[in-house]
């Protein structure tokens, strides 16, 4: 009997660590705020640490390697008594096939984040109940990045993901807190889901597993093949901006990928640069500066 109890006890608590599906860091500066007691700002950085690597987000199990690696940066702009108003920068990156290298999937900062804390105050998430901004905006973007990660291994493969973040959003909108609405007129979180759900922007999506598991994937076995893939992926967007001008994807996917697309072009086996240049200066002309140091 006592062997059958410990074998029970060894099955449980390895299904609890392989259900983990984060390896993230949050990280508060409290730099803007002059604030000498630093200790409720240490105290809510571990509270959100373990609320994002400790809470089983879905009913898949990960193993050890295959946790998604996210970080968060807080930065926190006013703070008096229980209320602060930060903004906050999601990165989240995934290995690519065959390398050591960890390509950028999300990278995104969001100024809208107004939330009261008290100190020592439990951190959960209930997926059934909106009681906290903080915690449902941390949820929210778990969900996208958990959402996007998808997306980069299987066509369309986030979508019960971002259903997830999506009702984390009509929940929120009951609330007076900022980033929630569609009536703002500025990139809101109800925007970003939204479009990721939307038929009208589904190239975004083609693009993402193009991009990733079709073109990244097997550049280590097969530069030309591979690059010629995520050259196409970016002729997706042209098809999109043509539909959609200035869509808010194509702003997300660059900010994580600029540098990236830079890098995969100025090295090893050719394809057509000029014309690539051609279709990066159209879809993405913010970074321009950067396509000009694609050399050909």
């Amino acid at each position: 009997m006592r062997n059958f109890i410990i074998a029970v006890i060894c099955f449980t608590f390895s299904l609890h660590l392989g259900a983990q599906e984060l390896n993230a860091t949050i990280t508060i500066n409290s730099d803007q705020v002059g604030q000498t007691n630093q200790q409720v700002f240490r105290t809510l950085e571990r509270s959100l640490n373990d609320l994002v690597n400790r809470t089983r987000w879905t009913n898949k199990v990960y193993k050890e390697n295959e946790r998604i690696n996210a970080r968060m940066f807080i930065t926190v702009t006013e703070y008096e008594s229980d209320r602060f108003k930060a903004n906050i920068q999601i990165q989240s990156s995934r290995p690519v096939f065959n390398t050591s290298y960890e390509t950028p999937v999300f990278n995104y900062k969001d100024n809208a984040l107004d939330f009261q804390y008290i100190e020592f105050q439990p951190l959960t998430f209930n997926e059934n109940v909106f009681d906290s901004n903080l915690v449902g905006v941390i949820s929210y973007y778990v969900y996208i990045i958990l959402g996007l990660d998808e997306d980069t291994f299987a066509l369309e493969g986030g979508s019960e993901f971002y259903r997830k973040a999506q009702s984390i959003v009509a929940q929120a909108q009951g609330t007076n807190f900022s980033g929630w609405k569609q009536t703002t007129g500025e990139r809101t979180r109800y925007e970003l889901v939204d479009n990721l759900l939307s038929n009208t922007f589904r190239e975004y999506r083609i693009a993402m597993y193009n991009y990733h598991r079709k073109g990244l994937d097997i550049l280590a076995d097969n530069n030309s093949t591979g690059k010629q893939i995520i050259s196409g992926s970016m002729r997706l967007f042209e098809t999109l901006i043509s539909r959609r001008p200035n869509a808010f994807l194509i702003q997300t996917f660059f900010d994580a990928k600029s540098e990236e697309i830079q890098n995969i072009f100025s090295d090893g086996p050719k394809v057509d640069i000029v014309k690539l240049k051609e279709t990066l200066n159209k879809i993405a002309p913010f970074y321009s500066s950067t396509w000009n140091e694609i050399k050909y």
